[in-house]
């Protein structure tokens, strides 16, 4: 019976973590726990005023639910396991909860790149094809989009994890980062993964480049049109949208690219963990601000289901 638990546990790896077991890893903890509750939160509320209100069942909308999905899958699979094991001063995640965890984040990781590349897509639609956007983008696309996001997402997890969790460790099974991510993991395989490391990058290509490149063509084209429009209000709306969409962006893609598409040798524990905090934690948190809380149709959404609320509970009382 002890050997058994031996093996289990010669299975087991052991995550560094990011917060070092003093008075700053705890402050910075707890910054990122108010991130954390800032996604879910903010995330939760955009989901829960798409579906009440009807007004915000159109493609756009219904793309902006699958974003939020995918932002609070993605931070709770990192942040809660992370919060515990700095919390217990436990580090070590089993072999199959490993897997899992690379399972989830790819998949997530591999839909919201999809998504904000649709997004963008509709946009450039809406602005640049106003007239044809019924038949270029109407509620049935928009869903059959979101669902191939998800396909293509899911696919590519399955394919990674698979080749990822039959590696041979034969080595140390410490992991200097803060969760089960890809690049980390092929630095303690003891077999040569310069192949496997090649079909990472053409997936990057697939899933990061192409996307980002789509995506700056679409605002692009978005810009031109807004440049031609006679009123400077409107121009001065579109660009600040246009930026603040495009500077989340660029944060998020930046980041996965940097991340993905250098060489092994390149790859610092360091910075992974830094460019990994943007795409998990920041970026969850960032999305429902940049995406939708600014934008009116929503506002006007949450002021109509609180005041709701508000005049249901005047009446109990």
């Amino acid at each position: 019976m002890r050997e058994e638990q031996n093996q289990t546990f010669a299975r087991d790896f052991i995550l560094l973590g990011l917060l070092d077991p003093n008075h700053y890893g705890l402050l910075l903890l707890s910054l990122i726990l108010i991130m954390f509750m800032m996604a879910i939160m903010g995330n939760t509320v955009l989901i829960l005023l798409i579906h009440l209100d009807a007004r915000l069942h159109t493609p756009m909308y219904v793309l902006l639910k699958h974003l939020s999905f995918t932002d609070i899958f993605t931070i709770t699979n990192i942040v809660p396991m992370m919060a515990t094991n700095y919390l217990s001063g436990r580090k070590s995640i089993t072999f199959v909860g490993c897997g899992f965890q690379i399972f989830l984040y790819v998949i997530f990781l591999g839909v919201e790149c999809l998504i904000l590349t649709t997004m963008s897509y509709d946009r450039y639609v809406a602005i640049c094809h106003p007239l044809r956007y019924p038949i270029l983008m109407n509620y049935r696309i928009s869903v059959i989009l979101a669902s191939s996001c998800w396909f293509g997402g899911i696919i590519n997890s399955i394919i990674h994890t698979s080749y990822v969790m039959h590696l041979p460790f034969c080595g140390t099974r410490t992991i200097d980062h803060f969760f089960c991510e890809i690049p980390a993991m092929w630095k303690l395989s003891c077999f040569d993964t310069s192949q496997y490391e090649e079909r990472v990058y053409v997936s990057a290509v697939f899933f990061f480049l192409i996307p980002f490149s789509i995506i700056l063509i679409s605002y692009g084209q978005i810009l031109r049109i807004v440049l031609h429009m006679k009123s400077m209000e409107a121009q001065k709306k579109a660009f600040s949208t246009c930026s603040s969409h495009l500077a989340v962006v660029a944060m998020y893609y930046g980041s996965c690219i940097f991340t993905y598409l250098r060489p092994k040798s390149y790859h610092a524990p360091g910075q992974d963990k830094v460019l990994a905090i943007t795409y998990t934690i920041l970026a969850p948190m960032l999305n429902p601000v940049i995406y939708s809380l600014r934008n009116k149709d929503v506002l006007c959404a949450l002021k109509k289901i609180f005041g709701k609320a508000l005049s249901h509970r005047n009446e109990n009382f």
